[in-house]
């Protein structure tokens, strides 16, 4: 698969920067257009998940057994229902394809039941949906779009799996490379407003959690944490058995796992993402893997990636190519 690593994406001139491009970005996708069918599935540690089967038309119920189907992945205390999802599944609908959404762990708007949560390399959870999905419609071929923290998830998967995996094609937006690098970005500089945005989040949904985390790690001083390293510290590390940190950044960034990947995946990422700032792109190794179609411009924020002539023509890029790229793949 050749490798784009300039790509031709213009940003709306009414929407310049890094951080218009992600905050507004974010508030002009609308969330219409699209009925959710949503089911829920017991795991086998005793909890649940949560999936939104996106009917768009009536790609869910009037095609043929063989029509492809891609999984969509939120990002960090997003969910299947946030408006980039909204404007994936009608992307890949247009293009024939059936899409579902995964709400990670306490995402569906309904905690989960146990202390597990989510974080950027867990791939289970992922993995037991592909298994269903794959056992419901052995005719489908399968497909993935993660969103950062979702495209980290997804990007652990292909790159651990290797060639053992459902998966036919995948896609990433705006992943990191290097997490401790894009937790260190988002507590400096320009970074740190969705830094603290994100840790109120998570402070909100470590509060509705205490019960259930108080026998495993120290509350207080999760609550505590001024920055996401020093959450990931108290939270993230003695859930999940990580040994900190550090070792938690360490085990999932998927810089090292690109090489990896035997399935096509298409890889954007813009050079100004304040998520990842200053980060170093792994740009031959994006290049040396035949199976990656590496995307990367120089604007677009983080999931913005906005563009258009004014606001009433505006088109979200990241979406669209991402589904160009999986219909054609799972063609």
């Amino acid at each position: 698969m050749s490798a784009k690593m300039g790509a031709d994406f213009c940003p709306a001139w009414w929407l310049p920067g890094r951080h218009p491009q992600t905050i507004v970005g974010r508030y002009l996708r609308i969330k219409n257009g699209v009925t959710f069918r949503r089911e829920r599935w017991d795991t086998p540690d005793g909890d649940f998940l949560d999936l939104d089967f996106a009917e768009v038309g009536a790609v869910w119920t009037d095609r043929p057994e063989s029509t492809p189907i891609v999984i969509v992945l939120h990002g960090l205390e997003g969910s299947a229902r946030s408006g980039y999802a909204y404007e994936l599944y009608k992307r890949l609908a247009s293009h024939g394809i059936r899409p579902l959404g995964l709400n990670f762990r306490s995402c569906s708007g309904e905690l989960n039941r146990g202390a597990r949560l989510y974080h950027s390399g867990e791939t289970s959870d992922f993995e037991f949906v592909l298994n269903r999905i794959s056992e419901r419609y052995p005719a489908a071929p399968l497909g993935a779009v993660g969103v950062s923290l979702g495209a980290n998830v997804l990007l652990c998967h292909l790159g651990k799996r290797g060639e053992n995996t459902l998966l036919s094609a995948g896609a990433s937006i705006s992943a990191p490379f290097d997490l401790a690098h894009c937790s260190d970005a988002l507590d400096r500089n320009g970074g740190r407003i969705y830094g603290r945005w994100l840790l109120r989040k998570l402070h909100t949904k470590v509060r509705q959690k205490r019960s259930h985390l108080e026998s495993i790690c120290n509350v207080d001083l999760a609550l505590s944490a001024r920055s996401l390293r020093e959450f990931d510290n108290h939270i993230t590390a003695p859930v999940f058995g990580f040994d900190g940190a550090n070792d938690y950044y360490r085990q999932c960034s998927t810089a090292p796992l690109l090489s990896t990947i035997a399935r096509p995946t298409q890889i954007l990422r813009s050079s100004d993402d304040p998520f990842h700032h200053g980060e170093e792109i792994p740009e031959q190794v994006l290049q040396d893997n035949p199976h990656l179609r590496p995307l990367l411009v120089n604007a677009g924020g983080h999931v913005g990636f906005v563009t258009g002539n004014s606001p009433f023509t505006r088109e979200f890029w990241a979406e669209k190519v991402s589904a160009e790229f999986l219909a054609q793949a799972l063609a």
